[in-house]
Parts: C-alpha cells; structure tokens; sequence
C-alpha cells in the first residue's frame, strides 16, 4: 500500500515552476515526508536542476530494462522519472515530480495517490517575466501568451497554485496545496448510525493525520472531489476496523457525501482557528470589525460552531451591541447578501418599528409614491405576535408571495409592490438569533436596526425612511428612546450608503379602527377613495409618511412640496387606480370581507372613554383568530377623549369560527381593554 502521494508539477514557461518546487523542497525536506524525483535527462550536468546527465544509449537501455515510472520528449531532449519513485510512496514519502503538461502520465493501477500541480499566472505578469528573461522576441512572447491550452483531462486530481505575488508567497501556496493533499484520508464507510448527526472516525495510529491534534476540535469538513460533508469528530483506537490510511464514517455522513470507499478526502477545521480567535475576542468583550463579523456569521450559518459556542457568541454580542459597532455588523451582513440593481438613481422604502395596531399606511403610501414616478419595491412580514402585519391585509386582496423575478415584473410594470418579505430577503441568520434570544427575552434595538437596513440595502433601496412609534406599551418607550434610535438608523445608514431619515411618531394608541387584516383593509380602501369615514388619523400618518418619501425626488425638493403633491394624487384618485393596479400586478384574489359572526362591547353608562388599550383589544382580535382568519378582528368604534352614551357601542368583534369567536367574548368580558370614566364598569351586551 502507497501512503505517499506522488505530485506531478506542471506549468507555463515563465510561471517560475523550478523556483517554487526549489522553494518547497527547502521548506519540506526536513520533514522527511518529502523527496524531489531526480529526473535523467540526455543533457550535460550543468547549472540549474540537479538532474541526472545520461546518453541516448544509456536512456534506451534504462527504458527498457524498466527503469522509468514516465518519461517524454521535447526540444531535442529526452526525460525519464526514475522507477525508484514507487519505493518512496510505499515507504509513505511524498514525492515532487518536475513534469511537462503536454505528456501527462497515466499511472492508473501504478501509482495510488498521483496529483498533477498546475503552476499559473495571469498573462500580464508571464508577459513582464518573459521579457525581463530576455530569450524572445516580443512576438514570440505574444504567440505563447494567445497559444489555445487545452484543459487538464477532468479523470485527473488536479490542484492549481496560482504564482503571481512575490517568492516567498507563491511557495506558500504550493507548500499549503502540497500539505492538504499529502494529508488525504481514503474514506471507509463504519458500521454505525449517528442517528440526525454526522460523525468522522480519526485513526489514534495515523500515518497521514495525527488524530490528537484534532482532538480538541469539534466539527471537520471532509472535502472530495465535487462532495463534502462536515462532521462531528471521534478518535478509533487500533483495532477498531480502521487502517492508519482511512477516515471512518458513519452510515449517515457517508450517505451525505456520496463518495466511494476508498475515495481520498482531504479534512479541515471547522470552525477555522482564526475564526475561533475572533469568536473568544467577542465573547471577551472585544470590538469586531466588519470583516471579522462577516467571518463569524458565515461559520455560524453554516452550523462550523457546535450551539453552545454560537448561543455564547450571539447573546454576548446581542447584550453589548451598541453604536460603535452597529456599522460594522451591518456591513458584515451585506458581505453575503446579494442586492437587486434597479439601475435608478432614487429606490425608496419605509420601515415601521412596528407594535402599533391599525397603523397599516404602508398600503397607502405605497401607491401614492408609485403614482408620483418614484420606485417603490415594498416588502412586509406577516404578523408575528400581533393581529395583523402589512402582509397579511395586503393578502386579503392579492397575493403576496412573490419571488424575486415577481418583484422586479410588478415594480417595472407599475412602479411599487407590497410582497411578503419570506421569499426575498429572508435571513438565516436572524432564525438562528432569535431562536436563541427570544426564550430568553433578551433584546437589542443595534441588532434590530443593522438587520433592517441591510435587508433594505439588499432590495436595492437607496433612500428609506424609517417610523418610530414611542408610546407607553410600544415598543419604544420616550421620545427620546425614539431619537436615540433614529440617530443609529440614520448612522447605520450612512454606512451602507443609504439615505434614511427616522420620524418619531405617536405610538400611544392604535391607527384607524380596524384591527385585523379584513378590517384594516378596510380603512385602507376608505382613505383610498377619500370617503367621509375614513380614519382620519390613518390618513394623516400615510400623508406625513408619503410627504417625506417624495421629498427625495429633486423635482418635488421639501417635504412640504411633497405634501402637496401626495394630497393632489390622493384626492384625485391616482393613488387609488394605482393600487388597484399593484393588485392586478401581484394577482388578486377574491376580497375577504369582516367575519360575520359579531358581538358588540358597550358602555353600561355615560362615560368619557379614558383609555384604549389597543394591544390588548389586538389580543383579542387574535383571539377571534386574526391574522390567519383574515376577517377576524375588532371593528374599533371610540377613540380616547370620546364621550360615550349609556349602552354605546365601543367595539365589535367579528369572526368565523363559533370557537374562537366565544373565545374572544369571554376575553373581552373579563378585561375589555378600554377605560372609562371612575364611575363606569364595561359589560358586554
């Protein structure tokens, strides 16, 4: 059995292939692991490689008497790599062969570990070689360098090193490419499940790896060819089944990698060491940079770290996140985000901290932006812990799931969208943030606005603003908390490249009337077609928040201007017709009208309304089974200040199902969720 491998270098006239293999040969003989193959070659010793002079007598004879592993011919001169090679690799030696591209040896059944080394460089710095050598003209140069160069037959193993920086780094290359693939394991598939995981036998007796030094390491990837899987890893004492040559594993990670046994794998940390550096550095409570975060939010995406180490990592950063490297995050995040190009000088978007019910403007500014001639590809969740998010009463008229293509059909044909944001920009990364911090309620408003913007920056937004409702049960408390978090927004904005302008709004109470996709679709259509009932407060946000969205445009120039023209398009039906138009773009669907099932909630007497709870009348709505019942919710009839008779009407629940709507009765009747006067107890009636 040959354990050493034999590496067949190749390369280009000026790639400086004898001064790398000279350079290595430096770095790797002491280890005693590598021999250069001393060629014979019908030439006088002279300078240069240390060769074996022969005649073409000597040559002939050797031939065959059987004395060659593989030998060509070119210029006029005759070379042969010794048979003695076979004695090194079975002595576990590797050995570097100075070899030519255009007579590559087929060694199949000889040779059991051959690997062809391709030496390159770009053109230009062959080119600058070639000439400071002197020995041809420049045509002659510029025929080599156009010369067609038939690629490597795909049967071969084949590494390339690419030599365009100085000695020292093109020998490190080749020492590193050497080293990984010297190193390779044959693959043998273990007679034991790991059950949901993978795991990767290391042989305590190795020859080729020393299993002890990944000892303290918990995860590897097995690199094949075209296949790779990674693995938890064990040690195999001698005995155990495995030869020192061999990586056992188990049935499941060897399904996964799809490689025959006996196929040869090279193995490689995983977490990589720097990475792990950088992981302590945080966990430590030192700052990252941008680059550094990109490295460990990779490796924890791509599950590199067992989930004690990720959870460490992620809480420690989530608790000390904070405006000095809330930059660098969000650049991280964009480093493996693709981003759409709309090929516009000015994309807008809005975004809303959200929490606040009723508050859907979004389906309003949304065509009124688009019916100016700004583009406006909008996208929303669904809700989460509320009744209703954006996307779940723009379901109630369209469809919503639209992909990539569909956006960019919908905003090219009538300027804005309003798509659920689960097909498009949807982050592995915030899953796996929030499934370890939100059992433990452990937030950050840093993490919340860098995972904001770079999704805005990733749908190629280039001006965003951002609605940051402040009130006693949102999710921001003060107005100052709002304009402390709207300097971040607008920091982190800055850093992307972005324009973005945070608002600080009331957030005090519910928008509108509607709570629940149905009845907020409602109000939607009502400030849409300027009817006398609309929400005057939702009309009022949708206005304020358009107005500064189109004083973007140049021609339009102040927010005032923008108001005016965001009246003018509204009043005149524009926004309206453009709406309906976004609908048709994404698809309609038929219009889900307000549960029928109803109960009124009244007042037992004339009283002033004190208070609306609106999240808690937001619980019941999701009670009566808002938002996944689209006609479910609460038809809000009062606002705080309002005087109400006695019996009055304060609100009505509507639902579908019998269940959740005796459900929603026995909640409102045990907390109503809305304050009168001292004297004045709510009863359902």
């Amino acid at each position: 059995m040959q354990t050493g491998t034999l590496f067949y270098i190749v390369g280009a006239s000026g790639v400086g292939k004898d001064t790398l293999i000279s350079q290595a040969m430096a770095m790797l003989a002491p280890t005693g692991r590598y021999v250069q193959a001393r060629r014979a070659i019908t030439r006088p010793k002279g300078p240069g490689e240390d060769h074996e002079p022969v005649d073409d007598a000597a040559f002939e004879h050797r031939r065959r008497a059987g004395g060659f592993l593989h030998m060509w011919e070119a210029h006029g001169l005759k070379y042969g790599l010794p048979i003695s090679i076979l004695d090194d690799l079975r002595a576990g030696r590797n050995v570097l062969a100075n070899g030519s591209r255009g007579t590559l040896p087929d060694l199949a059944g000889v040779v059991d570990r051959f690997v062809v080394v391709e030496i390159t460089a770009p053109a230009s710095v062959l080119k600058a070689r070639l000439l400071e050598r002197g020995r041809e003209s420049d045509a002659d140069i510029e025929e080599r360098l156009t010369r067609h160069v038939a690629p490597l037959p795909e049967r071969l193993d084949v590494v390339t090193v690419v030599n365009d920086a100085n000695i020292e780094e093109g020998a490190a290359r080749l020492v590193a490419a050497l080293e990984t693939h010297a190193a390779r394991l044959a693959v043998r598939r273990m007679p034991i499940s790991s059950a949901h995981g993978h795991i990767a036998y290391l042989p305590a007796d190795g020859r080729l790896v020393d299993a002890r030094a990944y000892a303290d390491v918990s995860r590897i990837d097995v690199i094949g060819k075209g296949a790779s899987v990674r693995a938890a890893v064990n040690i195999a004492e001698p005995g155990a089944g495995l030869a020192p040559h061999e990586i056992g594993l188990t049935r499941e990670a060897h399904a996964a990698l799809g490689l025959p046994d006996g196929a040869l794998v090279a193995i490689q940390r995983t977490p990589s060491p720097a990475s792990r550096r950088l992981l302590q550095r945080k966990i430590a409570g030192e700052a990252l940079t941008a680059d550094d975060y990109a490295v460990l939010f990779r490796d924890v995406v791509e599950g590199r770290y067992p989930e004690s180490e990720t959870a460490a990592f992620l809480v420690k950063m989530i608790q000390t996140l904070d405006e000095s490297e809330v930059v660098a995050v969000a650049r991280a995040r964009t480093q493996f985000m693709p981003r759409i190009a709309w090929n516009k000088p000015i994309v807008v978007d809005k975004h809303s901290l959200g929490g606040i019910p009723g508050s859907r403007i979004t389906l309003i500014v949304v065509p009124i932006v688009a019916a100016h001639g700004l583009l406006m590809p909008k996208t929303s969740s669904r809700a989460i812990t509320s009744a209703s998010g954006t996307a779940d009463v723009m379901e109630a008229i369209a469809r919503i799931d639209l992909d990539a293509a569909g956006v960019r059909r919908v905003v090219e044909e009538v300027g804005g969208c309003i798509a659920w944001n689960g097909r498009l920009n949807h982050s592995v990364l915030d899953d796996i943030v929030n499934s370890i911090t939100r059992p433990l309620d452990i937030n950050n408003n840093y993490w919340s606005v860098a995972s904001i913007l770079s999704k805005k920056w990733s749908a190629g937004s280039t001006h965003v603003v951002v609605d940051m409702p402040y009130g006693p049960r949102a999710k921001l408390k003060t107005l100052e908390d709002a304009h402390q978090l709207g300097r971040a927004f607008e920091l982190v904005g800055r850093g992307l490249g972005l324009e973005v302008r945070a608002k600080a709004t009331d957030g005090s109470g519910p928008v509108g009337r509607g709570i629940g996709p149905a009845l907020e679709l409602r109000d939607v259509v009502k400030v849409l077609d300027n009817a006398q009932d609309a929400p005057s407060d939702l009309r009022e946000k949708a206005l304020l928040f358009a107005s500064e969205i189109l004083s973007f445009d140049p021609g339009v120039g102040s927010v005032a201007a923008g108001r005016a023209r965001a009246e003018t398009l509204l009043a005149s039906g524009a926004a309206k017709a453009r709406f309906m138009r976004i609908v048709a773009a994404q698809g309609p669907v038929p219009l889900v009208m307000p549960g029928p099932l109803q109960h009124t909630v009244r007042a037992p007497a004339a009283s002033t309304v004190s208070d609306v709870d609106g999240w808690h009348l937001a619980g019941i709505a999701r009670r009566a089974g808002a938002p996944l019942d689209k006609g479910a919710g609460i038809d809000l009839l009062v606002r705080r200040g309002d005087t109400v008779a006695a019996h009055g009407a304060l609100y009505t629940i509507h639902a579908a199902s019998p269940a959740e709507f005796e459900a929603a009765v026995e909640m409102a009747g045990a907390d109503p969720g809305i304050a009168l006067g001292p004297s004045a107890v709510l009863v359902p009636a």
